[in-house]
This record gives C-alpha cells, structure tokens and sequence, in this order.
C-alpha cells in the first residue's frame, strides 16, 4: 500500500484504495455533464499491431464518462489510417482519427511555416499540439485528458485516476500528471531514475532556491507522459516538439498556472511500456538521445529564470551530475536487494556514463545555439495570426474522414 508523505510544491494525491472504479466512473459522469472530458491519443500506426493496444481499446469501450477521443496518428499510410479508424468502430464515445500524414494536414504544416509559426518536426509533440487544437476547435470538452498508447498493463482506472482531480470541481485542480513504479523483476525508468533526478539536484547546487527546480523535483515521475489539464491551459501552453516534451510542458505549467493548481497523481502500482534502448555508442537514437533533448529543455528553461551557464558552469554541473548519480545507483541497489529484484549494477553504471556522455553533448549544443528550435507556438497566438485555422483544421479532418468512409462504402459494395 502507498504512502501518503507529502512532499515537494506539488499536491501529491495517492493509491490508498485499490479498488474504487466504479465510485471513479459514476463521479466522472456527473462531473461530465458540467465539464466534459476529451482524451487524447498519441499513436504510431505501428501501435496499433501490438497487443497493448488491442487492450487500451477493449478498456475504453467501457468507459461512459468522455465527451471525445482524439487519436493522432503519425508515420501512417490511407490503407493504414483506415485500419486504424476501424479499430475504433462501435464507440460509446465519438472517435477522430487525425491522420498526420494526410496532404490536407501538411498542407496546413505549410501554411503554418508560411505564417512564421512552424509547428515542428513530425513527433509526438506536434500530433499532441494538433490533437489539442482539434480538441479546442471544437470547443466541446473542458477536460482534455492524455496517455500513450503503448502500456501493455493498461486498466481503465489509470484513466479514471486522472481525470478525477480536474474534473472534480470541488477540487479546483488545474493539472494532473501522472506517476507509478516500472518494475518487473527489475526496476526501469533509467532516464528518470539515474538522469533526470540526479541532473536536477546538481543544477540545484548551482541556483540554490530556484523555484522550477524544486517544482520539478516535486514530481515523482518527471517523465511520465500521463496528465490531464483544463482546456484554457492547452490553449495558452507552447510545446516542445523533441524528447524534452514532457519537461517542457511541466515548464509551461509552472509559468501559466498557479502552483495550488497543480497535482500528480498515482496511477497504478505498476506500469509496462516498451523500453527504449540506452543506444550508448549512438548520440541521435534511443535513451541518450532523450537525455540530450530532456538536459536542453532544461538550460534554456532556466536560463529564462535568469541562470547563467558558462562552460565552467557546465564542467562543474557534469561533475556533479557523475557523483550524484553513483550514490543513487547505491541507493537503488539497496531497494532491489530488499525486494528481491534482479539488479545489473554494470548496466547502471553504464547508464550513467551514458547519460553523462548526452550531458556534455548538451552543454555543447546548448552553448553554441542557446535558444534552440522555436517551441511550437500557443494555440492563442497561431488564431491570432490566422483567425480561420480552426475552421481549416476541422475541415481537413472531416474531408478525410468522408473519404475514408466512401472508400469504406464503395469495398462494401
């Protein structure tokens, strides 16, 4: 059973009763009539030949309480957009597919660049953007609600758990993020557990106080992509569209939105995703690419809090990182052994060199490129310079899905 410590600037909300789903599900439905929930789906085409996906939908079609889904497919042909719409045939809910790669969405991509608003590299972040806009054009939900689409343990509480603490209007909960443990016969989470953690805590020491990075050390998963926020704050945050996406978001949550506002919630004992691979010898793939992008989003956001890096700075911080990061796989190796895990300790000390390999590589492109790619742009500021995007956006999707249904009609025929 967990704890109920409170720690940190973040409302921590915990699992201290298992069971509960149908209170959850019976409160969300009310809830919903009065602040309508959306959920977001970011996908690959690949997902959907998995099995963790065959169960993220069999959970959903039990779910009463959402207004809508929003499923942003990426890197998919026509055949496989309309595979992928068939998956979700049958909905309690009404089900968008936003075909990325469709011509009618990379045109509008285009009239964004036009525009001096560039929505980024195609990634997660754009299709989460785009799913957002979507959400926000059809002004329907004031919950929008997002998880990936590769958790093979998936249960439908994990959604119930959070949506709950902003749709609960008695709560006044502006954002939810997500947390839980990764462990199977061992512990997972490398980047969290032996980068992000030990690389906050040693840019501590060079900006005692600094306000964002006792707010991020307040999470107990930084890196989980699970939250859930009021509408209004999708519409005003920017979105980074590499690896540092979750970091970035928690970036923009802590300027736009008062810290009493803000929550995490514990999802589920455990949760399983596919794992990435740590990629050691490679700098633009895998788990030491993330840390690259993760450690960027981190100096640029506090060098807008006013921190100053030098090389010096940054020779001292790898320093630092190195040491704190050993005594956490000291700590890490005692709770195995307590609990009966397998524990490689030369992968994680591999891991940490690794890791301190992506920070040098960091420091370096962070000095020669301080600002970096422009994030993509607030939903505000694209209606103001295109006042119609909307209205274009939600045409492109209808247009597609038309299409697909006639394609549909006419095989059957």
């Amino acid at each position: 059973m967990a704890d109920f410590y409170q720690t940190g600037v973040v409302a921590t909300l915990h699992r201290l009763n298992p069971n509960g789903l149908e209170r959850l599900e019976n409160e969300l439905e009310r809830f919903s009539a009065e602040r309508p929930i959306g959920l977001v789906l970011p996908a690959l085409y690949s997902e959907f030949e998995t099995p963790a996906m065959r169960r993220i939908t069999g959970e959903l079609r039990q779910v009463r309480y959402l207004r809508r889904v929003v499923v942003a497919l990426g890197r998919a042909s026509a055949e496989q957009y309309r595979r992928a719409c068939s998956f979700f045939e049958d909905f309690p809910a009404p089900v968008t597919v936003l075909w990325i790669d469709s011509p009618r969405i990379q045109e509008l991509f285009r009239l964004l660049e036009e525009n001096g608003l560039s929505a980024g590299a195609d990634g997660k972040g754009r299709s989460c953007w785009l799913a957002y806009g979507y959400i926000l054009a059809m002004g329907d939900c004031e919950v929008i609600a997002l998880h990936d689409c590769d958790i093979v343990n998936y249960d439908r509480r994990m959604l119930a758990r959070l949506c709950y603490p902003v749709a609960n209007p008695n709560l006044g909960f502006e954002f939810c993020k997500g947390y839980y443990a990764r462990v199977t016969d061992r512990m997972h989470g490398r980047v969290t557990r032996l980068f992000v953690t030990p690389l906050i805590r040693a840019m501590e020491g060079m900006a005692p106080g600094a306000g964002f990075l006792k707010f991020l050390d307040s999470f107990r998963y930084p890196l989980a992509g699970e939250f859930a926020m009021k509408a209004n704050l999708a519409r005003v945050n920017r979105i980074p569209g590499d690896w540092g996406l979750e970091v970035g978001v928690l970036a923009e949550v802590y300027r736009n939105c008062a810290l009493s506002r803000i929550c995490q919630v514990d999802l589920a004992d455990n949760y399983e995703h596919k794992h990435q691979s740590l990629s050691p010898d490679d700098p633009n793939a895998g788990l030491r690419k993330m840390a690259v992008d993760v450690a960027k989003s981190l100096f640029r956001t506090m060098a807008g809090e006013g921190l100053v890096f030098t090389r010096d700075h940054f020779r001292s911080l790898q320093v630092r990182y190195v040491r704190l990061a050993e005594d956490t796989i000291n700590r890490y190796y005692a709770d195995a052994l307590l609990n009966g895990l397998h524990f490689d300790r030369h992968a994680e000390e591999l891991a940490v060199a690794t890791f301190a390999r992506s920070l040098r590589q960091a420091a370096e492109e962070y000095l020669e490129d301080p600002l970096g790619p422009p994030q993509i742009p607030n939903w505000n500021r694209v209606i103001s310079a295109i006042p119609d995007f909307f209205r274009y956006l939600l045409e492109a999707v209808e247009a597609d899905a038309r299409q697909h249904l006639e394609r549909s009609v006419a095989t059957a025929a």
